[in-house]
């Protein structure tokens, strides 16, 4: 035990004298004037994933090698020392920059699609506010118009098609809250909406049922004036659901409601003929 004991001390002994070292060694290196020495050691750095200590080299050397060969080596590395410390933001503005600065480049294509990337990483979730994905669906689909035979076009699709999705869900989400609080004439032209905006909508059954529902809730609660006009559009809505979805799962409170509103139809059809 004692002996077990004694061979972890050495060791944690011998790790912390080489990390002592290693940040003896970076601090010299970094007040050193060897450029060299200085683009090594980042590349080095850069290699092992130490991306923190990698740029701090790498952004003396930006300067120093601007306009020189090395300087496109440079300013792809500074991008990616972003991306490897998870800063996306950051990365997709100097991937763009990098494109931007050497457009003839072999690593143009790479950066432009790294800058779509980044965006797509740091759009948040369907919640909130969803102007970075909206952001990020038109950079990847600039990158498709300029790089047509990509190998990463597939990517891109597959990745604008995620993007959408929560675009998707984030005004299906919306429209059931008003559906929740009971707003039903919101709900009802919030879940057209849906339909409209995105019409293979993987809701669309659930979509459907939510604007019977809602239209027909909104029709019970109106003015009396109003009343007819809104049974009529809950009665569409029900036509909608069952020729759409004739085996929906809905199908046993969709049909009762649809009584309901036959019903309350036949009371003004009556109405109609007495008058006449």
């Amino acid at each position: 035990m004692f002996k077990t004991m004694r061979i972890s001390i050495v060791c944690i002994s011998l790790l912390t004298g080489i990390l002592l070292y290693s940040c003896g060694t970076f601090r010299k290196v970094l007040k050193s004037s060897d450029i060299r020495l200085k683009y090594s050691t980042a590349v080095t750095l850069y290699e092992k994933g130490d991306y923190h200590r990698a740029m701090q080299l790498f952004d003396e050397l930006l300067v120093y090698y601007r306009g020189n060969d090395t300087s496109e080596k440079i300013n792809y590395y500074y991008a990616y020392c972003y991306y490897g410390e998870e800063d996306y933001l950051e990365a997709g503005y100097y991937f763009t920059k990098f494109s931007s600065a050497f457009p003839t480049s072999k690593f143009a294509e790479e950066c432009d699609y790294m800058s779509a990337y980044c965006q797509y990483l740091f759009s948040p979730e369907y919640g909130l506010d969803q102007t970075i994905t909206l952001d990020a669906i038109k950079q990847f689909q600039l990158f498709i118009n300029e790089y047509p035979q990509s190998t990463r076009v597939v990517k891109c699709n597959e990745l604008i098609d995620e993007l959408r999705y929560k675009l998707e869900k984030k005004e299906f989400e919306t429209a059931r809250l008003y559906y929740k609080i009971e707003n039903y004439q919101a709900a009802y032209v919030a879940f057209k909406n849906v339909l409209k905006d995105y019409p293979d909508t993987k809701h669309k059954e659930d979509v459907y049922y939510y604007m019977l529902t809602s239209s027909y809730q909104y029709a019970i609660n109106s003015i009396e004036t109003k009343k007819r006009e809104r049974l009529e559009l809950a009665r569409d809505a029900y036509n909608s659901l069952n020729t759409t979805f004739p085996e929906s799962g809905y199908g046993k409170e969709a049909k009762s409601i649809m009584k309901n509103i036959e019903k309350e139809l036949t009371k003004y059809s009556e109405k109609d003929k007495k008058q006449i």
